[in-house]
């Protein structure tokens, strides 16, 4: 009996000492090479939650039981899982994750073997077979010739037109703080090309410039302010300028961040304008990080990978360093990247705090074997989880515009397309707050003209913004978010009536009979605002109205000038019906009685540009 008892034990302290975690070290090499990976991803494959990764000669340190599995991965190579067993180290040779081509009635000779040039971005390691040949042949380095082409992508825009304003007294849309439009209308005028009329977002535009709108002083997070004035291309009209001044938070005051940086490093990413920039970009941000904020890097091409676990932002030279070491290479498959950055903003959530993914990429985003609905929803889903994703374009060629549009959109976040170093400056320094921490969700407007005074109206640009009336009170639907410290700005050309020949309502079924307050003529309109507190659901309502003035534009305030004839060059790039007798050379009159301090130059450089598109 007393010898059971002790076998028993023995049995019983082996058992927990195989089980017991211990620390397991090795290295991970190139199986083509066998150069050191940095940066390469080691999880658990039964907690996925635990992990880390290579260092820059490739060493790694972790701890795991006996019955571990210890998955490897890195961007470009085969995934490898290793049981534990008894083993305390554990060195892995990845291999290259090859594309198979097959090449129907083509010989090998036909297809030309480039030499490797850092210069060229590999498409990937191709294995090519043809009917004629008896065996296949790999390259190491196979490339696809070059090609000259662009496939950029944007939505169609239908420009807003006129609305009676007896029949349709109502306007109702989504704010838009998104400022893409302009970059990258900036870039292509910097390259001597006319953008395409579907690239140009008046609302953007006006929007990519900050005013001078004053603080929030009435116990909501943005400030109302109001213009009115003649439009200055059409003698005809009136504009109407509504501005929104987010509240700005000092940074001390900012909530703690959990931010992933998911981060496109296929092939199509290794030009200077996308992954060289995009590292010089983000190195901007890490420089604004506090000890509170945390930081985590996914990349995606061929597969994804996680090159930094959740990092305090106090270690900004490992954070640096992480980035440094992303090359480009390989295919595009941008789902399974999006999945990993939400999982690791998941286990990483802070409670009340800013919880951010920031998709930085060319656009050229394929979501693999999910749909684009499918990628939708699970953007929604972990909006309403509170993990909102903003979105950094780069590049040009295949820049997919309206794709990235939408991936903001759905996922509370903020879109901004870089250009140039000074413009990830503005976006990730100047605005940091901004384009970081929202301050105000779904925030709507809904004008109700007065048909007494306003025959017809046009908001300037808010195409892809525009909600059904009912879509107002509806604290289900969706709309745009406001940053802290960022303005709205947007524009109506009204056309006035005249009371003597005022319009009736001609519908069969309904009549509009117009109250005293409307035939009293001293309301132009009423506005109303709604919008939510981040971490609540159900809306706030403002509400004001707009007293009827008729002032000239030289009464206005700088604001109202500059916003107009940021509008107005919008209308001219975009040979708009609606552009009236406008000119360049109005334009930039327009612009520099309006420029005002201009600090960082954003409107001085605005003016230039107006300058070189008269010339192209």
């Amino acid at each position: 009996m007393k010898k059971n008892v002790i076998l028993i034990s023995i049995l019983t302290v082996l058992l927990n000492c195989g089980l017991s975690a211990r620390t397991i070290k090795g290295t991970v090499i190139s199986l083509d090479d066998s150069k050191a990976i940095a940066g390469a991803s080691i999880i658990l494959k039964s907690n996925p939650g635990i992990g880390t990764t290579t260092d820059n000669k490739g060493n790694y340190s972790i701890q795991a039981v006996n019955t571990d599995i210890l998955v490897f991965s890195f961007v470009g190579m085969k995934t490898e899982e290793v049981n534990v067993g008894n083993k305390t180290i554990i060195n892995v040779a990845l291999e290259s994750d090859a594309l198979f081509l097959v090449v129907d009635d083509i010989e090998i000779a036909e297809c030309e073997e480039l030499k490797y040039d850092k210069s060229r971005p590999m498409v990937s390691s191709y294995r090519v077979r043809g009917k004629k040949m008896h065996a296949e042949y790999s390259t190491t380095a196979f490339y696809l010739p070059a090609e000259d082409f662009n496939r950029e992508g944007y939505s169609a825009i239908h420009e807003n037109g006129y609305k009676d304003a007896i029949k349709t007294p109502l306007s109702t849309f989504s704010i838009d703080v998104d400022a893409a439009s302009y970059s990258n209308m900036r870039r292509f005028l910097n390259n001597g090309q006319k953008p395409p009329t579907d690239a140009v977002r008046i609302e953007e535009m006006i929007n990519y410039f900050n005013y001078d709108y004053p603080q929030p002083d009435n116990g909501h997070p943005f400030a109302i302010v109001q213009e009115l004035a003649n439009c200055p291309w059409n003698n005809e009209s009136m504009l109407l300028h509504i501005g929104l001044q987010g509240e700005k938070i000092a940074m001390d005051n900012l909530p703690a961040s959990n931010i992933v940086f998911l981060i496109d490093v296929s092939g199509s990413m290794s030009s200077p304008d996308k992954l060289p920039l995009l590292k010089k970009a983000f190195k901007m941000l890490v420089q604004q990080l506090r000890e509170e904020d945390r930081v985590a890097i996914v990349v995606y091409a061929g597969s994804s990978g996680l090159v930094l676990p959740s990092t305090s932002g106090s270690k900004k030279q490992t954070i640096v360093n992480s980035l440094d070491k992303l090359q480009s290479g390989g295919s595009t498959a941008g789902a399974a990247g999006l999945k990993l950055a939400y999982q690791v903003a998941s286990e990483n959530f802070i409670e009340d705090g800013n919880n951010r993914i920031i998709l930085a990429t060319d656009g050229d985003f394929n979501v693999g074997q999910s749909s684009n609905a499918e990628m939708e929803r699970l953007i929604e889903k972990e909006r309403e989880r509170g993990t909102f994703i903003s979105v950094l374009g780069f590049g040009t060629g295949n820049y997919m515009d309206d794709k990235m549009e939408i991936i903001a959109d759905k996922g509370n976040g903020n879109y901004a397309y870089i250009d140039n170093i000074m413009e990830a400056k503005k976006v990730l320094v100047n605005e940091f707050g901004g384009t970081l921490f929202t301050i105000a969700k779904d925030v709507k407007i809904q004008i109700e003209f007065n048909p007494q005074v306003v025959e017809s109206y046009r908001l300037i640009g808010y195409e892809n913004r525009l909600l059904n009336d009912e879509d107002f009170a509806d604290d289900k639907k969706d709309a745009g978010e406001l940053g802290s410290g960022h303005t709205v700005t947007a524009l109506y050309e009204i056309k006035l009536a005249n009371t003597s020949t005022l319009k009736k309502n001609d519908l069969k079924y309904q009549t509009t009979k117009l109250n005293t307050l409307a035939k009293e003529g001293d309301e132009l309109a009423t506005v109303k605002f709604r919008y939510k507190k981040p971490k609540e659901i159900t809306s706030i309502l403002l509400e004001e109205v707009i007293p009827y003035r008729n002032n000239y534009a030289n009464d206005m305030s700088d604001n109202f000038r500059f916003s107009a004839a940021v509008a107005g060059f919008g209308l001219l790039l975009r040979d708009s019906q609606y552009k009236g007798n406008i000119t360049h050379k109005s334009l930039i009159n327009l612009a520099i009685t309006a420029k005002g301090k201009d600090a960082e130059g954003y409107r001085s450089e605005f003016i230039q540009l107006i300058k070189l598109a008269e010339q192209l």
